[in-house]
C-alpha cells in the first residue's frame, strides 16, 4: 500500500506520522464547506463497501477473536469469499 484514504476527522499529526513511520501517504477525504445534508463522498463508499462486507461475516461483527493474527485471517479469508462469488457469477453475453 502506498496511499491511504481517511475521513476529515484524522487530521492533524496522522498525516505526518503515517508517512514518517509507515511510508505512507494519506489523504482525507473531506466534504466542501458550502454543502448541507448528506453527501456521497469521493471514495468513501470503497471504505463503507468493504466494512460491509465485513460485518457480513458473523465472527467479525463482534470482537471474539482473541489475537490479531485470527482476525486477520477472517478479513482474508471472507475477503477470498467475496471475490470467489464474484468470479463466479454469470455474465450476459456479449453481442
Amino acid at each position: 500500500m502506498e496511499l491511504v484514504w481517511a475521513d476529515g476527522g484524522c487530521t492533524g499529526s496522522l498525516v505526518e506520522h503515517c508517512l514518517a513511520g509507515f511510508a505512507l501517504v494519506l489523504a482525507i477525504v473531506k466534504r466542501s464547506d458550502d454543502t448541507r445534508g448528506f453527501v456521497v463522498l469521493p471514495k468513501r463508499w470503497i471504505v463503507e463497501r468493504f466494512f460491509a462486507h465485513l460485518m457480513r461475516s458473523r465472527r467479525l461483527v463482534r470482537d471474539f477473536e482473541r489475537r490479531t493474527t485470527s482476525a486477520e485471517a477472517m478479513v482474508y479469508w471472507l475477503m477470498t469469499m467475496v471475490m470467489t462469488r464474484r468470479l463466479a457469477r454469470s455474465r450476459p453475453a456479449r453481442a
